[in-house]
């Protein structure tokens, strides 16, 4: 059976992404962090295959990501592009945010979090 969550080979990078986190990424933890959000588990830095992403709910299978400006280049859309579909390839959902929307919206992301935390059909 091969291990796609959490692989212990990729622990001391996801200490050392949750050292580094960004300010976006503190403002939504604070909102996610220990059950806080509609009584929902996120872990933070979570590694999926190969990968880590920001934020992982695995009661509903939702990944969150929070792109600062280096994801708007073209060789990281396309970085981004590929690692979302294998991503979704294991039945976790995909959700991006901008820091700026986060910095700016958070009400409005926290919605939609919601919203598509409670979606089967997403």
């Amino acid at each position: 059976m091969t291990i796609y969550f959490n692989k212990s080979s990729q622990l001391e990078k996801r200490k050392l992404l949750r050292k580094r986190q960004t300010s976006s990424e503190k403002i939504l933890w604070t909102q996610l962090r220990d059950r806080r959000f509609h009584k929902i588990k996120f872990r933070r830095q979570y590694s999926v295959a190969s990968y880590v992403i920001d934020f992982y709910c695995p009661e509903t299978k939702t990944a969150v990501e929070i792109d600062g400006g280096i994801h708007l280049r073209p060789d990281q859309i396309q970085h981004d592009k590929l690692r979302q579909e294998q991503i979704e390839g294991l039945g976790i959902k995909f959700l991006r945010f901008s820091v700026k929307d986060v910095e700016t919206n958070l009400e409005i992301i926290l919605e939609l979090i919601a919203t598509f935390c409670k979606s089967d059909n997403l």
